[in-house]
């Protein structure tokens, strides 16, 4: 089974980024790349998502956010391109920009209403097929290849069934992921069989109930950022939606990714030579423009 569609979710307000967000939206940020160009952070995604062989891109906007985004990918005019002339990998950037903007579609999240509302935007999009997401405000790499290319490859394993990145987190970390338990399969132990997902689990709860095999004591698998989700994901937050089930006020995804485990099953695959960027608060985008400039 091949994955050709992708969803990039940059509809969030960007609050703690603010007042820097009330002027570019964070995912518009620029970020510089080993090779020393500098791209709006979402462009990265882009790039990734390329060589990792996805045909077709949703980005998830705010209402009025598109042109914005459009604007960017088709890049300056002819009187700029004309000057970039100067610096060919610069001009060669600009033209490949363009051939993204063809690739790309777009959802709009109108109201505020979480994570899994945002995805819900994109159903249409799906058309049935799976689709890789990934946060918008994450930057992921791999070696040697990108962990989506190493995520969407896990399709032809999954029987159909929902697959998320997951890696290894501490005690102090689960306060910010949807965590799990599972069994890992033995023809390959980072793929692992779920048995339960939890959002934002506190350390008692997942020392009782969020355990994998072959994991040291005072290490979970958390959510890595990057999904790649089965059809049956729009149902049931479409029914989620409907019912107005939310947790904290919200529709969330992982709540929506537990019913699914629980009608369908759901795997997780480890990431064990993938390294995710944070870029969501001020503190870990410095942190994180560092790290990734000087990625090996």
């Amino acid at each position: 089974m091949k994955v050709r569609k992708a969803v990039i979710p940059i509809a969030g307000l960007g609050t703690r980024h603010f007042p820097a967000s009330h002027a570019v939206k964070k995912e518009l940020f620029p970020v510089v790349g080993t090779d020393g160009i500098a791209r709006a952070l979402f462009h990265y995604h882009l790039l990734e998502l390329d060589a990792a062989g996805i045909e077709e891109i949703c980005i998830i906007v705010q209402p009025g956010e598109s042109a914005m985004v459009r604007d960017y990918l088709l890049g300056p005019d002819a009187g700029y391109l004309k000057r970039l002339e100067k610096y060919p990998v610069l001009l060669h950037e600009a033209l490949q920009m363009r051939k993204y903007a063809e690739r790309v579609t777009f959802a709009v999240q109108r109201e505020q209403e979480g994570y899994g509302h945002a995805v819900f935007q994109t159903k249409e999009f799906a058309a049935g097929e799976m689709v890789l997401l990934g946060l918008g405000d994450h930057l992921f790499r791999g070696a040697p290849v990108s962990p989506y290319h190493e995520l969407a490859a896990m399709a032809s394993v999954s029987g159909g069934k929902s697959i998320s990145a997951v890696n290894r987190i501490s005690a102090g970390e689960l306060k910010g992921y949807g965590t799990i338990a599972g069994t890992r399969r033995s023809e390959n132990a980072r793929l692992i069989d779920v048995s339960l997902i939890i959002e934002k689990p506190d350390v008692a709860v997942a020392q009782e109930k969020l355990l994998v095999d072959h994991l040291p004591a005072g290490i979970w698998l958390g959510w890595f950022g990057m999904h790649l989700l089965a059809p049956s994901i729009y149902e049931i937050l479409e029914e989620m939606i409907r019912n107005d089930v939310r947790d904290g006020g919200e529709f969330q995804l992982t709540r929506a990714q537990e019913i699914q485990r629980q009608r369908h099953g759901y795997l997780a695959l480890e990431m064990t030579g993938s390294q995710r960027f944070d870029f969501g608060v001020p503190d870990d985008f410095i942190r994180s423009l560092q790290l990734f400039r000087h990625l090996p």
